[in-house]
């Protein structure tokens, strides 16, 4: 069986990691997030892993290394892990799947949500400091930030949309419909 490889591309707190994470329990998936490597960084210098500071370290590695570094990472990272699925969470900039669309297999999924239901998620789970003090206007702001910019373009080109609007039932049954799609045509 050929390896699928799905990227995943939304804003901020659009369902991206409860897509993952339903597509490994699932599937059997191994996942590759865009954000990890940079965690690791500021986890090992001790600096906060704020939205802000992740966003400052990609420029600054981008900036200095190439545009297209952790894309390099990710896509390499992926087509070493030995599975049948792969979920890559993150995707953001449309350098991005320049790398990965070299990969076999590989297909853009975007998530979606309206921008009240994703700030109210992005409050409830606060996975960077300093999410649950927010306000829906410094939300928004986010969106526009040099690191979150270009999804809406990269949305444009996803081959399939999952709107997360609803029920986990409902998002679920959108997944199942891709991957069964998805699995047929391997």
């Amino acid at each position: 069986m050929a390896k699928i490889i799905l990227g995943l591309v939304g804003q901020i707190a659009s369902g991206k990691e409860v897509t993952k994470k339903y597509i490994r329990e699932k599937y059997g998936a191994q996942d590759c997030k865009f954000s990890t490597s940079l965690r690791d960084v500021l986890d090992r210098i001790e600096v906060p892993t704020s939205r802000e500071n992740l966003q400052k370290l990609s420029t600054i590695l981008r900036e200095n290394f190439g545009e297209d570094l952790l894309a390099r990472v990710i896509a390499k990272d992926a087509s070493k892990l030995d599975t049948d699925v792969v979920v890559i969470d993150g995707v953001r900039r449309l350098g991005d799947i320049k790398h990965l669309r070299e990969l076999p297999n590989f297909f853009l999924v975007g998530v979606v949500a309206d921008p009240k239901i994703r700030y109210e998620r992005l409050i409830m789970r606060n996975e960077n400091e300093g999410d649950n003090k927010k306000t829906f206007e410094e939300f928004l702001k986010d969106q526009e930030s040099e690191a979150d910019r270009e999804i809406p373009e990269v949305l444009s080109v996803a081959k399939k949309i999952i709107n997360n609007d609803g029920l986990l039932d409902e998002l679920y049954r959108q997944i199942d419909d891709i991957m069964s799609d998805l699995l047929g045509k391997k």
